[in-house]
């Protein structure tokens, strides 16, 4: 461990949501960041400058990184297709990893992953699903597994967020950095999605998308996609993805079971937001939780219910996820969402690819 029992941590790409990431990490008492690496050294500086932290943190050579034994994990928020590479050669090195989506970029990568996660068990790993951190779909995770909603029939949550190209994000538009639409925010829609219906007890087994390649703001790769899956209990999902136009965040949910059902839609004022019925716990009535006149007091949810309904990363679970990755260093617990136990969703976004390239319904590996 790091100085004091401190996890240490060796941190690659202080972009946008890097940085926030390495705030996070400052104020968690048991991590402290021994090392950064980027390929920038102006804009490191800069970041470590403004976060307090020493000159001497950062690190021009990503193998050196690794070969510090004081960092015991590392924090991969580089661009997308360096994430396989760094995350192989990181596990290699028998450091702990916190990788941001797409886990990778490359099918043979991400196969490489799991084979080397599966032979280290002692580390921990993490793909970045923040979503799934909301307080509101956590609650809604809790409903479902209650069966407030029955067995869930129909499911929608779509990813419509027009993604930041501006600058040095201009890399988001190259096939070859970049990796596809997918990987790059849809699969966070279909993340959650799965969490829901695995909390029913449902698992994916086909899916079906097209896509639409036409950009206004010059990406290589198409920029939206139309999911359809099919679950194994008979229910069918839903997910309208979009990077490249949308009228502020969309992260639309539509829920609906045999015995209840929940509308989120990001875009409504908050006492809006969400709608729910159950026969179990709102007599089959609409009820709007964030609205307490216009909800019985036993369906009221907290005034601090947060809602996914901003692409602004300061408004993200980031402090919840990086406490969730350290608490599981620290408790040698393996996450929810680690390479191994978040294969479903990769493996999903990787079907829905051929699904799209090949016009035919793909089934998913379980």
């Amino acid at each position: 461990m790091a100085s004091d029992s401190k996890i240490g941590i060796g941190f690659v790409g202080a972009g946008w949501m890097g940085t926030t990431l390495m705030q996070r990490i400052i104020e968690h008492e048991n991590g402290e960041i021994i090392a950064l690496h980027q390929r920038s050294e102006k804009n490191a500086r800069e970041t470590l400058l403004n976060l307090g932290l020493s000159q001497d943190l950062y690190c021009k050579d990503y193998s050196e990184m690794l070969e510090n034994p004081k960092v015991n994990a590392v924090f991969l928020c580089s661009p997308n297709s360096s994430h396989g590479p760094q995350s192989i050669t990181a596990m290699n090195a028998d450091k702990h990893i916190f990788c941001e989506k797409p886990c990778s970029t490359s099918y043979s990568d991400y196969q490489k992953q799991l084979e080397v996660a599966k032979s280290k068990p002692h580390l921990i790993t993490y793909v970045n699903y923040l979503m799934n951190f909301d307080s509101m779909e956590k609650r809604i995770c809790e409903m479902v597994k209650e069966k407030q909603f029955g067995e869930i029939t129909q499911i929608q949550v779509n990813y419509r967020h027009p993604i930041n190209i501006s600058g040095d994000k201009a890399w988001k538009l190259k096939s070859e950095i970049m990796g596809d639409a997918i990987g790059m925010g849809i699969i966070h829609a279909i993340s959650v999605m799965l969490n829901i219906m695995d909390a029913n007890n449902a698992k994916p087994e086909s899916v079906y998308a097209t896509k639409n390649e036409d950009s206004t703001r010059g990406f290589e790769t198409a920029p939206i996609y139309n999911i359809m899956i099919n679950f194994d209990n008979g229910a069918a999902g839903f997910c309208f993805g979009n990077v490249d136009l949308a009228n502020g965040y969309d992260a639309y949910h539509n829920i609906h079971g045999t015995e209840g059902g929940l509308i989120f839609d990001s875009y409504l004022d908050r006492p809006n937001k969400i709608r729910l019925w159950s026969n179990k716990t709102t007599d089959g009535k609409w009820v709007y939780p964030l609205d307490p006149s216009r909800c019985p007091n036993s369906s009221v949810w907290p005034e601090d219910t947060t809602t996914p309904d901003s692409g602004d990363v300061v408004n993200h679970q980031t402090g919840a996820c990086v406490n969730h990755f350290l608490d599981c260093v620290i408790e040698k617990k393996a996450s929810f969402l680690s390479f191994e136990n978040s294969a479903s969703t990769a493996e999903l976004g990787w079907a829905a690819l051929k699904s799209a390239n090949s016009g035919q319904v793909v089934r998913i590996k379980q």
